[in-house]
């Protein structure tokens, strides 16, 4: 178990409370972002979904694959270094924020922003704990990996 991160509020629990707080907020005092240019949130906010899935499902993919636990709570058994984790080591968090941000610019709403930045930096804090974890549980071959992907892109 990583108890760096014992008592840490899950990722997807994050990304549910702030959609819900920015909705909100979003529902009784609408603030539009791209007023002028509504004919672009579309293909912008539906690749970024596509995308945000393509990543998740792939990493889960992989890590069930190579039986390493999606659960923080769980022991990790190994450093999955394919697919996504090629280019960044958080894909899952990668997943969660181009989700949230295809969802933001669909919805045309300026409340998703601010929020899109705490989630951001939640998940910084959360995938800091995570390495100083995997550094202990993994040595050299986690520092060997660190240092050729970066933490986000």
């Amino acid at each position: 178990m990583n108890e760096n991160l014992k008592g840490t509020v899950p990722p997807p629990i994050i990304f549910i409370v702030f959609l819900v707080l920015s909705s909100a907020l979003h529902w009784g005092l609408p603030m539009h972002v791209m007023s002028k240019y509504q004919w672009i949130r579309f293909p912008i906010g539906g690749h970024l979904l596509f995308v945000a899935g393509a990543i998740a499902i792939q990493s889960f993919w992989l890590m069930r694959n190579n039986n390493t636990p999606i659960d923080f709570n769980k022991p990790t058994t190994t450093v999955v270094t394919k697919g996504p984790f090629r280019f960044t080591r958080n894909p899952l968090y990668l997943s969660l924020l181009m989700l949230y941000l295809g969802i933001a610019i669909l919805v045309n709403s300026i409340w998703f922003f601010p929020f899109l930045l705490w989630m951001l930096i939640a998940y910084n804090g959360i995938a800091k704990k995570e390495e100083s974890y995997l550094e202990d549980r993994f040595g050299d071959a986690y520092l060997k990996y660190k240092s050729k992907v970066r933490r986000w892109l």
